[in-house]
């Protein structure tokens, strides 16, 4: 078997593709001092770090691998990937 480092090999991905990963979509982000948190109630609305409209961040056990749109599945959500996060890029983040 001939292995170039700068290829994958195909049948040791095989070995990967059964793995479970944890894929979280995330809206926005904000910071709160504990008073702030106790002082929630049913109803409260607390201002994230996005645009409405600006795309959410879709990340695989914790890394940001893709961005996207929320889009309505029958009854469910879903997320449409617009952008895929460069590999070399994703690497940095780690």
């Amino acid at each position: 078997m001939n292995i170039r480092p700068d290829r994958p090999n195909p049948e040791g991905l095989k070995l990967l593709e059964n793995i479970a990963v944890r894929l979280s979509v995330e809206v926005g982000r904000a910071e709160l001092t504990i008073r702030d948190l106790l002082r929630l109630s049913e109803g409260s609305v607390i201002e994230l770090d996005r645009l409405a409209g600006d795309p959410l961040d879709v990340l695989v056990n914790g890394t940001a691998i893709a961005k996207g749109e929320v889009v309505v599945v029958g009854e469910r959500f879903g997320i449409r990937f617009a952008e895929i996060i460069d590999p070399e890029k994703r690497a940095e983040s780690l």
